[in-house]
This record gives structure tokens, sequence and C-alpha cells, in this order.
């Protein structure tokens, strides 16, 4: 069993990728493969922790930081990895599709750093105007923040899955080793199987009501949730007789 491990995916080729490019591959496997899915992961599904008293406990921002500095340190150790391929003398005659993959996720990671300072002010009652206005891109969901959220969520979703090809090309022409496939392959499936349960939980929380409450006094929760698959914890607690009694 272990000699079958260790054996490369395809038995016509060799494995002998060299130090550069075998650090570039396993900067990347930590970068995309590992920390990126865990920090989209957490911003579904943890905008309201276990433990957190929701609704008298509001704004908990352990998704947030998560998420940002999750991101922050997978886009480092990506520039990083890129380093490698690029000074290394056998970044010649690699796959063109993984080229390519590769490149647009490094683009729209970009990107999706980028568009965090369009995202507008945020306002509410934690984040008060000079004037005393609670007026705030996020809080009022201006035109902006709903363009924001969109533009965010669904290339940050794109990118999720091209991340994946990236990584499976990468696996391919590198010939990697079968124990590699399954570890990948078992830790992706992992996190899937994770995620639909949370998702199965109701656990994938509007953000507005995670952060300002039900109120209809904020302006947001009059308007429809955002996000497929969101729930509004509200609802839940409404359709819950034992909830709603307390």
């Amino acid at each position: 069993m272990l000699e079958w491990l260790l054996l490369p995916i395809d038995a016509t080729r060799g494995h002998d990728i060299g130090f550069a490019m075998s650090w570039h591959a396993r900067l990347m496997v930590i970068s995309w493969g590992m920390l990126t899915p865990v920090a989209v992961l957490v911003a579904r599904f943890y905008k309201i922790t276990p433990n957190q008293n929701w609704p008298h406990e509001l704004d908990n921002q352990f998704w947030w930081r998560f998420h940002l500095y999750g991101q922050l340190g997978s886009a480092c150790i990506a520039v990083v990895a890129l380093v490698f391929i690029l000074v290394s003398s056998q970044n010649t005659g690699q796959s063109l599709l993984h080229l390519w993959l590769g490149y647009t996720v490094l683009t729209l990671g970009g990107l999706q750093l980028l568009s965090g300072f369009l995202r507008g002010n945020k306002g509410g009652p934690t984040d008060v105007s000079k004037d005393g206005s609670w007026s705030g891109d996020h809080y009022d969901m201006s035109r902006r923040r709903r363009l924001f959220e969109t533009l965010h969520k669904g290339v940050g979703y794109i990118a999720l899955a091209l991340i994946i090809a990236a990584i499976v090309s990468g696996l391919w022409t590198a010939n990697a080793p079968v124990w590699m496939w399954i570890g990948l392959c078992g830790w992706w499936l992992a996190l899937v199987l994770f995620a639909a349960l949370l998702q199965q939980q109701g656990r994938a929380t509007d953000t507005y009501q995670a952060i300002w409450g039900p109120d209809t006094i904020h302006p947001g929760n009059r308007m429809p949730k955002r996000g497929i698959g969101t729930v509004r914890p509200s609802h839940h607690e409404a359709s819950d007789p034992q909830r709603a009694g307390k």
C-alpha cells in the first residue's frame, strides 16, 4: 500500500520537479487549497458563532477578521509561491492550461483585495457620523453596497472553483504521487461535507441581521435578504415555538 501511495499518478512519467517547483506547489496548496476555502467557509457560516447570545450580542467580528487576515495571508503566500516559479530554470514548457488558470486566479484574487476599498462606509449605531446620523452604505444597503456584495461574492466563488482546477492541473503537470491526490481530494470533500452540514443547520446567516439584529427599525431588514441560501435568524426563531416562547 505504501509503495502504491508513493507512486506518481501517471506511471508512464517521472516525478522529478526540483526545489523551486516543489516549493511553488507546496505553498500554492497551503494558500489556495487550504487557507482560502477555510476563510470563505468561516465568512459564510460563522457570522454568528455557536456560543454567541444573538440578538443580545451583535456584530461579532470573528468571521470578518478571519476572512480578511486569512485571505491576506493566502495572498502573501501565493506571491512567494509565484516568485519561486518565476526564478526557476524549470519554468519553461509548463502546462499552458495550468499557467492560464494560475494567472487567472491571481488576477481575481487581486481584484478581490482591491474590491474591499469599494464597499463603502459602515454606518449604523456602532458607526455614528459626526452629525449623529446612522446613515452609511452598509447600514442603508445603498446601491454601491449591493453592487459590491454581488461582485465580491460572485467573483470569490468563481475564483474558488478555478482554484481547484488550477491545483488539479498542477498536480497532473507535476505528476504528483497518489498520496497527494488522495490527501487533497479528502480535504476538499471534508470541507464540502462540513459546509453542507452547516448549510442544513441554517448557519449561512444574513450579514445584515448578524450585525444589527432583526428589528425592522434598521432599513436593511425591510429589504429582501441577500445571498443564495442565506437565512435570517429571526425567521427561525419565529418558526420555532420553543424559541419564540422564550
